[in-house]
């Protein structure tokens, strides 16, 4: 009898379906450019890495590293040209742990692939997907893998021209010299001499995970890339987002950053690679790109709008609320049952910023926060402005105000790493997993 219950619950199990799966964004980052438009931190003479940046990358390799958010086995790699101006020849490719610097952990190096092949040419404006690899190093239970980083490798064919990159990466990777050629197979970090604080042509990771496994993307301007922040830390508010959701949840939600430093909402009213400004394109105008072609998006947080009350910008309050409204309809259209989550913008009172912390910028800022908590546009709101400033004065507090990146005094418009704990400290949870326990 007992072998026959036995029969019985093997046979269940085998015509029980496995549970479906499907592309998860992983890790994203949002292309601006070409280099060098754009704000990095704390970045390193690229003249000796990109002597001529009209020429772009020639016959190298980049070694660019990335902190996955969910990890899994099966993954894939997007390498975008969408701010190039001639055709982007990729020679080869490979995927590996990093174990520092620009070395590999030995036997983790997998070759990549671009249908079949091993390298891909990218047409100026588009972007190309890597065909799948298992990387067999992680584990059955891959949240032990948290926190670890994978080293990308790009050897470029040619020149690649004009660079789309994304400036202010927050993360040391690495560059062979000019007429190096194809690295992609060392695992040493012998043939890197160069570091650069940014992330060039590599733009998208994603992982087979379960079908609803949450997705949240994080939108907006500097203070969401991270500057003053911690380089080489991930304290960005996304960073420590992720860690609180992988602390009550596991591996289980992907977090996605896609912030730009010096973006808005409403402006520049067109943005080309013959034309470009350090903001990358607007918030509008970047949408499909850095959000709408992402695999799985369940939440998105948005804060932005003060670099559009800048001097630089000067925007109305009418102008981005409505800014607003035309992306969030996008959003939901692509993304049915998302849930949009509006972030009060943060002070810029006093900056030392010369472009910012005038009254009629502030009296802009609040007018804006009124928008998001009342307008109806956002599902809920989470309140940055209350979690970052200091109620005596109107600035930021002044713990918040010293830079954790270089140590520096701080400009009192980018909160620092206590910061930036405080911003993702004041999101429930549960806004971005409901149901989940």
């Amino acid at each position: 009898m007992h072998w026959l219950l036995g029969f019985v619950f093997v046979m269940v199990m085998q015509m029980t379906p496995a549970a479906a799966e499907g592309w998860v964004a992983s890790w994203a980052t949002s292309m601006q450019g070409p280099y060098p438009t754009g704000n990095p931190s704390a970045q390193p003479d690229q003249r000796f890495a990109f002597p001529d940046p009209a020429r772009g990358a020639r016959e190298q390799t980049l070694r660019l590293v990335i902190r996955p958010s969910l990890w899994g086995r099966q993954v894939r790699f997007r390498l975008s040209n969408a701010l190039g101006t001639r055709p982007l020849g990729i020679a080869a490719a490979s995927v590996g742990l990093q174990l520092g610097g620009a070395a590999l952990v030995p036997g983790t190096r997998q070759t990549l692939s671009f249908g079949g092949a091993p390298g891909v040419t990218i047409a100026a404006g588009a972007m190309a997907w890597s065909d799948p690899v298992t990387l067999g190093f992680v584990p059955a239970e891959p949240g032990l893998m948290q926190g670890r980083k994978l080293a990308v490798s790009l050897a470029v064919a040619g020149e690649s021209g004009p660079m789309s990159w994304h400036a202010k990466a927050m993360q040391t990777s690495y560059v062979s010299p000019p007429g190096s050629g194809d690295a992609t197979a060392d695992d040493s970090e012998t043939p890197f001499p160069f570091g650069t604080s940014s992330w060039f042509f590599l733009d998208g990771m994603e992982v087979m995970a379960p079908a609803g496994t949450p997705v949240i993307v994080c939108f907006g301007d500097s203070i969401t890339d991270g500057t003053a922040s911690t380089m080489n830390g991930d304290d960005r508010w996304p960073d420590v987002l992720q860690r609180r959701l992988f602390q009550r949840f596991g591996n289980s939600a992907a977090v996605i950053n896609a912030g730009i430093g010096g973006n808005q909402v409403a402006g520049p009213a067109s943005y080309t690679p013959e034309k470009p400004v350090p903001g990358g394109p607007s918030a509008g105008a970047r949408l499909e790109r850095d959000v709408l072609s992402l695999s799985g998006v369940t939440a998105f947080v948005w804060l932005e709008g003060i670099n559009d009350f800048s001097r630089n910008g000067n925007a109305s309050v009418e102008t981005v609320s409505e800014g607003m409204r035309a992306a969030a309809a996008r959003i939901r259209t692509k993304f049915p049952g998302i849930r949009l989550i509006g972030a009060t913008v943060t002070s810029a009172l006093a900056s030392t910023s010369a472009a910012h912390g005038f009254p009629e910028q502030d009296a802009k800022r609040q007018a804006l926060n009124a928008f998001i908590r009342d307008s109806g546009v956002f599902d809920s709101v989470v309140d940055f402005d209350t979690a970052t400033r200091d109620p005596s004065t109107g600035q930021l507090r002044p713990e918040m105000v010293p830079d954790s990146t270089v140590g520096g005094p701080g400009d009192k418009l980018h909160p620092n790493r206590a910061g930036y704990q405080a911003m993702a400290g004041a999101i429930p949870l549960d806004l971005l997993m409901p149901g989940r326990r």
